[in-house]
């Protein structure tokens, strides 16, 4: 199952509001796309890369140049944070 975090979930409120604002359709394809590579991490759960300084694994979405931050706890996925790759990342 996947858990997205308080902070994942404003993230991608936020980055929708922001798309909508230039583009509703984009806004749209853009959330669907980040929760549909996400879905993929229940088949592929190492598909992310390892980072020094960083709890857990990082998904790269260069289609986007979106970063998503997750952990793998047992057989669930718990999604940190869902960040613009221009973003300062909160190392932790």
């Amino acid at each position: 199952m996947i858990y997205w975090e308080e902070d994942a979930l404003k993230d991608r409120e936020r980055i929708f509001e922001f798309l909508y604002n230039f583009n509703p359709i984009v806004a749209e394809q853009t959330d669907s796309l980040i929760q549909s590579k996400v879905e993929t991490l229940l088949e592929q759960p190492y598909i992310g890369v390892k980072r020094e300084n960083i709890k857990g694994r990082l998904l790269i979405l260069p289609d986007i140049s979106m970063l998503v931050p997750y952990y793998i706890d047992g057989t669930n996925i718990r999604v940190l944070r869902v960040l613009h790759e221009k973003q300062q990342f909160p190392f932790t």
